[in-house]
């Protein structure tokens, strides 16, 4: 079973999000990097059906070299490949990310090995546009399903369920197929030392795809409006019963 699971890196923002001066970017300065927890889940679920079935998990990934560490952390977790699509300094949209990652699958089937599933985080934790794995699906021909909470893979099919309004939706397919899952599908391993001494020791493979253009320009980033909200000390002891039965009151509690 040859499994490839796509990532991207974003950054870790725990605070207060910043934008840069030019209005094009967040500042990430004083941020870490990792990948979206949808993606981590799908990491952990290619490499569970390789320790059932056998074969080989890649990790894939279009971004800056620096990307490479998350792919490291992938590999550390059991992938068995890693592949770099080095974006080249620019910002891809979603239909030039799927049109490199179709490079690469079609790139690695003329080598003798194509991917019987292409795994993929539901949607990426920064931009969250939901469309790459529909857009590789579409251009290869595959079949996809997408918000995957439960999976069961066998040679040639995939059976797929997801929640929708309150109901859960199962999916038989075959493969080669593409399938996004969500956090929840399963829980990530931690890397192990070995794994993580393996990581740092593998050769990761770089391409440069060729450059797509977007339809959509981005013009600027601007941080919405917050509402702040204010706390009024209505009194102390006793002497704050009348105020405290006026704001009931006005609530329609009393």
């Amino acid at each position: 079973m040859e499994v490839g699971v796509c990532v991207k890196r974003v950054p870790q923002v725990g605070g207060r999000i910043v934008v840069t001066p030019d209005g094009q970017d967040v500042d990430t300065r004083m941020s870490g990097f990792a990948i979206s927890p949808h993606e981590e889940c799908a990491v952990e679920e290619a490499v569970q059906i390789t320790e059932r079935l056998g074969g080989q998990v890649s990790v894939l990934t279009l971004g800056p070299p620096e990307a490479a560490g998350q792919l490291r952390d992938a590999l550390a977790l059991g992938a068995h490949r890693a592949v770099l699509l080095d974006a080249g300094g620019r910002e891809w949209g979603p239909a030039g990310t799927a049109a490199a990652i179709v490079a690469e699958a079609q790139r690695h089937a003329a080598d003798g090995a194509g991917y019987d599933l292409l795994l993929m985080g539901n949607e990426a934790a920064d931009t969250g546009d939901y469309q790459v794995g529909v857009r590789v699906a579409h251009a290869l021909g595959w079949p996809c399903v997408t918000g995957i909470k439960h999976l069961e893979v066998t040679p040639g099919r995939a059976r797929a369920a997801r929640e929708y309004q309150g109901s859960q939706e199962t999916y038989e397919l075959p493969l080669p197929a593409v399938i996004s899952v969500k956090e929840g599908i399963n829980l990530p391993r931690y890397p192990s030392l070995p794994g993580r001494l393996r990581a740092k020791r593998a050769v990761i493979e770089e391409y440069q795809p060729a450059w797509q253009t977007e339809g959509l320009r981005k013009q600027r980033l601007r941080v919405p409006e917050t509402q702040h909200q204010q706390a009024t000390v209505l009194g102390t002891g006793s002497g704050a019963v009348p105020a405290l039965v006026r704001v009931l009151g006005e609530l329609g509690v009393l």
